[in-house]
């Protein structure tokens, strides 16, 4: 929508302090001539644009103007608000619940007290994680290191590292930076660490890679599972694959085909379902269901004879 591209460029020009109008149209896609229209269009608005020709020349706002609030829509308002309380609630300190009051101060014309998006991105253990975060968003600004014990299925290990994104992804928090004992990048789960502490200063360094989030690259896949659920296990498949996920057979069975990517992740979301499903492809995942049935059933065999 025009107006939506009107607020983008406007948002760009009051973060830059020059832009040609070649790179607005690649960056909004749409012609050169389009843009010009669109500078026109805002200096119509009553904002004070300048432009100039030749080397060295662009697109700038005039030096001390400031956007008005009323550029953003009660909706824009609305969201706004909504992601502030979503990080208000994995906050340790008041910080962005004072923002919102400041907001509200400012913009009482533009935000009601009716709420109609209610994000939560804390845990269970909320208590343990907002201090994490805290430390993280220190450890990023001043520039420090951080040092903690970290669990992973490969095993325990002791790190360090150079914090330089701290991520919400896939339902669980992530710090993102230069890991010293791998000599990488690497990305960690903040429910694996533990005993997070400052360590020493360092330098950030130039050119650090935005970390790829992409599930190809995080989780890439194995092989292919194909499996059949009793009916009552239809929720299950929709909650967690959706609803084109399986196919119902003649006889009411679902019958389920997907590509997977983490084996240990998967034989654990078939054990849950229990008696409730059965795992034809492929053989090494049927085999290692039979062996960890086989292991609990005698351990509870030997324990009930106690």
């Amino acid at each position: 929508m025009k107006i939506d591209r009107l607020i983008g460029i406007l948002s760009v020009l009051l973060q830059e302090e020059k832009i040609t109008a070649p790179e607005l149209a690649e960056r909004f896609e749409v012609s050169r001539r389009t843009i010009n229209r669109d500078v026109e269009d805002l200096c119509k608005a009553g904002i004070p644009i300048c432009t100039s020709q030749g080397a060295g020349g662009g697109i700038r706002i005039m030096d001390g103007y400031k956007m008005d609030r009323t550029i953003l829509s009660t909706k824009d308002m609305q969201m706004i608000m909504a992601g502030l309380r979503s990080l208000d609630s994995v906050s340790g300190s008041h910080y962005y619940g004072q923002l919102m009051e400041k907001i509200k101060a400012g913009s009482s014309d533009f935000v009601s007290g009716k709420e109609s998006i209610l994000i939560d991105l804390s845990s269970w253990n909320k208590n343990v994680l907002s201090p994490k975060i805290e430390l993280i968003q220190d450890a990023i600004e001043l520039g420090k290191t951080l040092k903690f014990k970290y669990y992973a299925p490969g095993g325990n290990t002791e790190r360090e590292m150079e914090p330089y994104y701290l991520i919400f992804k896939w339902s669980s928090w992530y710090v993102y930076g230069y890991c010293l004992l791998r000599d990488d990048y690497r990305m960690f789960k903040l429910n694996r660490m533990a005993e997070l502490v400052h360590a020493g200063n360092f330098e950030k360094r130039s050119g650090v890679p935005m970390p790829d989030l992409s599930n190809e690259k995080a989780f890439p896949l194995q092989a292919k599972v194909k499996a059949v659920f009793h009916p009552s296990m239809k929720w299950h498949l929709i909650e967690e694959f959706g609803i084109e996920s399986f196919k119902e057979l003649p006889d009411g069975m679902l019958l389920f085909e997907h590509d997977y990517a983490d084996e240990e992740g998967l034989l654990s979301w078939m054990l849950s379902c229990r008696d409730r499903v059965t795992v034809y492809e492929p053989e090494s995942v049927r085999g290692k269901l039979f062996r960890i049935a086989s292991e609990l059933a005698e351990k509870y065999r030997k324990e009930g004879k106690k």
